[in-house]
């Protein structure tokens, strides 16, 4: 191939890439949301069906906007609130705990337990369509992460170390949650 040949090509090539590929791309803000399935909860935690609703996407700044700086710190930094500091440690009232990012119900008081670990810990989540796992190697070791399906919040971890029927210790942070007390 000649030089001026090349130079042309390499020039194309370059154009098409800044281009995008030589296809229009959408602005974020115009592209079809992305769809999730969520269960819905009441506040006395009755299961009021399976909807599929928007997944929530905002920018660091409107997330700052929104949340207090722990919370953005937890949910948004993939955090970690200090040991026996977080509201909901040792809070017992009867009720569902959401998400402190978007409201989807995560836990149910019905399911925490004292796991003497600085955390609230629940056997189970309320509904194992609300939340996803995924692996988490930071820190030079292998743990699960436990994040909001609905908007990615990150909220804790999850061990194979709890009380029966599930033997796994959700082990979630105060500042990702919101408690909604059930009604007398």
């Amino acid at each position: 191939m000649r030089r001026r040949n090349f130079s042309t090509l390499l020039a194309g090539l370059a154009g098409l890439t800044a281009c995008g590929g030589g296809q229009a791309k959408e602005p974020a803000r115009s592209r079809k949301p992305k769809m999730v399935k969520i269960v819905e909860f009441s506040a006395d935690g009755k299961r009021l069906g399976t909807v599929e609703v928007e997944r929530v996407v905002k920018t660091d700044e409107e997330w700052k906007q929104q949340l207090s700086p722990l919370a953005y710190k937890v949910t948004r930094r993939k955090g970690t609130e200090i040991a026996c500091t977080g509201i909901y440690d040792k809070h017992y009232e009867k009720g569902i705990y959401r998400c402190v990012c978007c409201g989807t119900a995560l836990f149910s008081s019905e399911h925490k337990f004292n796991s003497r670990t600085g955390w609230p810990s629940f056997f189970a989540p309320i509904a194992r369509e609300n939340i996803e796992t995924e692996a988490d190697f930071s820190f030079g070791m292998y743990r699960e992460e436990v994040l909001c399906k609905r908007c990615g919040a990150h909220l804790g971890h999850v061990f194979p170390d709890g009380p029966p029927p599930t033997n796994l210790r959700y082990c979630i942070n105060s500042a990702a949650l919101v408690f909604e007390k059930a009604a007398p």
